[in-house]
Parts: C-alpha cells; sequence; structure tokens
C-alpha cells in the first residue's frame, strides 16, 4: 500500500509538473523575445524625430551613434532617392537586411521582423521631410533574443523537481501512516490468535484504522473476559459438586473399619480429587447468567432454614452443636436462590471440612435497613492469614482446599455492593461476615466496577 500511494502521487505530480511547465516555459521564451524587440522598436523610434527634420548624413549619423544600438553597430537608417533626375538612395550605418525585405517595408509601410545571419532585423518605417518612407534598421542578435532563457528554464525545472520530490515524501509520510497502524493490528491478530492475550493496538492513525483498532481492543478484551467467566464458571461447578462430595466422605468416615469402608474412603477422596482435576480444566464451559435485576431475589431465612436441615443432620452424626439466629421472620435480599444455596454450602462445608469433629458453629441473619449480614461462626482452629483466605485460589490450608468456596462467597457479596470479611468468632475460632446489600443501585454500580477491573485485569494476562 505504501509504494502504491507513492506511484500514484509520483503520476499525478508528474502530469500536472508537466502540464503546467511546458506552457509556463513556451511563455518564458515568448515573453524574453518580445522583451528584446521591444528594446529594438524603442531605440528605433528615438531616430524618427531627426529624420522628420533632415536627412543630412552626418546629423544622422550623431543621431544614430547617440544610441544604445547604433553605438554597438547595430542600427542602419535606409533613406530612398529622391524624386527627380540624378537622386540617389543614402544608407547610414551597416544594414543586414535584404533588398528584398526592405522593399516589401517601403511597399507596405509597416514594422516587420526579418531573419539575417546570427539574429533578426527589426525594420521600423519612419516618415521623412521629403514625403517618402525611410526604414531604420535594429539588428536583435539571437542571445539577445534568449537573453535570460536558460536561466529560467533551470529554474522552472528545479521546481519541478521539488515538487516531485515533495509529493513522493509526503505520499510515503502518508503510506506510512496508514501502513503502520495496518501492520500493528496484523501482528496484534496473529498473536492473540497464538494465544497472547495481552496483546493489544495502539488506538491511532486514520480514523477507519482508528476504529477497527477499538474493535480489536473491544473483542480482546471479551475474548479475555470470556475465557475469565469460563475458569470462574468451572471452578465454581467444582466446588459446587464438593458439597455432596463432602456429605459423602463424611457418611464414608462413620461405616468402620473394615476393607470395604476404607475402600469406600478411598473411592470418595479419589472421587474428589478426579472431579476438581476435571472440572477446574474444562474448556467448554456456558456462559455465565446475568445479574439479578430489579425485583429478583429470595428470601435469606428460608433458604438459611433449609440448608441448616441439611446440614444439621450431619453435624449431629459428628457430634457437633448447632444454634441458629435471626431466621424467624422474612429477609428479602437481591440475590438468586441457587446463588445464595451455593455460598452457603460453601461456607457450611469449610465448616466441616477444616474442622474436627465435635467442634461446634453457628449462623446468624442480622437484618438492617440497607444491609443483610450473615455470621457463620466456629469454634474451631481459626484462620491464620484471613487475607490470604480470601484470595482466589488460596485458602491458606494444608489439605488441598483451593479457596473457591470463599471466592463465590466474596462474589455473591459483591454483587449486591457488599463484602465478606474474616475475623475471630465469640466460639474461639473463624467468623465468616458476609455483609449483602439491600440498595440495588449500590449493587449495579458495584457490578459495573467488578467488569472494568476484571477487563483490566485480562490486559495483564
Amino acid at each position: 500500500m505504501r509504494w502504491a500511494l507513492v506511484k500514484v502521487a509520483l503520476a499525478v505530480t508528474v502530469m500536472v509538473v508537466v502540464a503546467f511547465a511546458i506552457p509556463l516555459g513556451l511563455v518564458i521564451k515568448e515573453m524574453a523575445r518580445d522583451r528584446a524587440f521591444t528594446n529594438a522598436e524603442r531605440q528605433a523610434a528615438a531616430i524618427g524625430p531627426t529624420l522628420s527634420i533632415t536627412t543630412a548624413r552626418e546629423e544622422l549619423n550623431r543621431a544614430v551613434a547617440s544610441t544604445q544600438a547604433g553605438a554597438a553597430g547595430r542600427m542602419a537608417v535606409h533613406i530612398p532617392a529622391p524624386d527627380g533626375p540624378g537622386g540617389r538612395a543614402m544608407e547610414i550605418g551597416t544594414g543586414r537586411a535584404t533588398e528584398e525585405d526592405l522593399a516589401t517595408v517601403q511597399r507596405v509601410p509597416r514594422a516587420s521582423t526579418a531573419e539575417v545571419p546570427g539574429g533578426y532585423a527589426l525594420l521600423q518605417p519612419t516618415a521623412i521631410s521629403t514625403g517618402r518612407i525611410a526604414i531604420v534598421e535594429v539588428y536583435v542578435p539571437e542571445g539577445e533574443v534568449s537573453n535570460g532563457l536558460a536561466t529560467a528554464w533551470l529554474i522552472l525545472a528545479g521546481v519541478g523537481v521539488a515538487l516531485i520530490v515533495g509529493s513522493v515524501a509526503v505520499a510515503d509520510r502518508l503510506g506510512v501512516r496508514m501502513v503502520r497502524p495496518a501492520q500493528r493490528l496484523a501482528r496484534a491478530a496473529h498473536d492473540l490468535g497464538e494465544g497472547r492475550l495481552g496483546a493489544r493496538v495502539p488506538e491511532d492513525g486514520p480514523p477507519e484504522l482508528k476504529s477497527a483498532a477499538v474493535a480489536f481492543n473491544s473483542m480482546a478484551d471479551q475474548v479475555v473476559q470470556l475465557l475469565a467467566n469460563e475458569r470462574e464458571l468451572a471452578a465454581d461447578l467444582s466446588h459446587r459438586l464438593r458439597t455432596p462430595l463432602t456429605v459423602l466422605r463424611l457418611n464414608a468416615a462413620s461405616l468402620g473399619d473394615g476393607p470395604a469402608a476404607d475402600q469406600t474412603r478411598a473411592a470418595v477422596e479419589q472421587l474428589e480429587r478426579e472431579v476438581d482435576t476435571i472440572i477446574r480444566t474444562a474448556r467448554a464451559a456456558k456462559p455465565q447468567t446475568q445479574a439479578a435485576g430489579p425485583g429478583a431475589g429470595c428470601d435469606a431465612s428460608e433458604v438459611v432454614r433449609e440448608r441448616m436441615e441439611f446440614w444439621s443432620a450431619l453435624a449431629e452424626d459428628e457430634g457437633r452443636k448447632v444454634r441458629l439466629a435471626g431466621v424467624d421472620r422474612p429477609v428479602r435480599i437481591p440475590v438468586a436462590r441457587p446463588e445464595l444455596v451455593a455460598a452457603l454450602d460453601a461456607l457450611l462445608g469449610n465448616v466441616f471440612r477444616h474442622t474436627p469433629e465435635g467442634t461446634a458453629f453457628s449462623v446468624d441473619v442480622h437484618n438492617g435497613e440497607d444491609a443483610v449480614i450473615v455470621l457463620v461462626s466456629d469454634a474451631g482452629p481459626g484462620i491464620a492469614d484471613p487475607d490470604a483466605a480470601l484470595a482466589r485460589g488460596n485458602s491458606g490450608a494444608r489439605d488441598g482446599s483451593t479457596g473457591l468456596g470463599l471466592d463465590i462467597v466474596r462474589r455473591v457479596a459483591e454483587s449486591t455492593g457488599g463484602d465478606v470479611r474474616i475475623g475471630r468468632s465469640v466460639l474461639g475460632g473463624t467468623e465468616v461476615r458476609v455483609w449483602l446489600g439491600l440498595d440495588e443501585r449500590r449493587a449495579t454500580e458495584h457490578r459495573r466496577r467488578g467488569h472494568r477491573v476484571r477487563r483490566r485485569r485480562g490486559r495483564l494476562l
């Protein structure tokens, strides 16, 4: 594209220069010729007053010598013979015109130009006192006709060459300005196709290529976001499948001793590891569901009571004391029921998984004007590094935990404009505080902010 633009500019500029330079050169040539003959006519006219007064040779010699052309020997005066016997024609100076040219001017008294060796002769007819027509001849050398013409043509040629070079340079710069953004866009598309998700294109250049760069960057951000959503969804599915696997593991632990019981427990543990590995490496994930809109949500008290009925049976088998508070009246929150179920199962599953048998735990629901707080407390050993536990993929546990459960809880809380905090409970162990906002506008703003943060994280991948 770059060389194509240069060739087009070169062709157009050459045509323009030729179209204007040739006529302009001819005009300059004609102007130089007119200048030379106009000067000759002016000097010929200077002899006119003398000829109208006298035809004496001495007077005419002095008049001719007083002119520039006469002093240079380039002027002659041809006086015809007077009427009557014995009259002779008189010639002052050195004439170069032929008798035929002089006769023509005598017959038709009009100024004319005749070619002579080495230049041109201007023949100017002038009336004299005898009533006859005298001819003033001024010689114009060829060099005077073309005086300054070579310099003018050289300047004109230089201007034409400068225009051509300038147009080629401008076309080359314009070509670079167009080609480089296209090349960057092609390289970025190639890098993105090879899996380098951080490939982006500077949004500059011509408007069309700038628009293409903006569209490419938006597409790349969307690809990164889709891949991030895919990984998050695979991890969420993995953790949701671990809830029933936890129940199987706890039931298998109560089977007692024996080869069959050991094999069952080993099979459950192997199944749990395989499910984690398979789901977390899955790539064919479905799109994430849309965030709950205004009016969507569930009754937090009902969901908490339902899940506590499920986990209380397991707690009874392990000798755990359970306390439930704050669910005696409906508490509406802007969270979809499946999401809240997954979050509660993640928190309670962590209690059973990371605390020894017989450890007590409690669930408290506090309903405020602008938020609902869910507290899950236990009497276990606690969490040494709460910040690391909240980081995705790093729970701080030593038993192979992925930390995905707390990440599920965190995303549910942040979808409402809330957050998750980890601290020490009154029971002596861990307390997880889930703050669920009730302001839909704040929840929408948090979702938008979270989306922008994910986009920025995707650019750093």
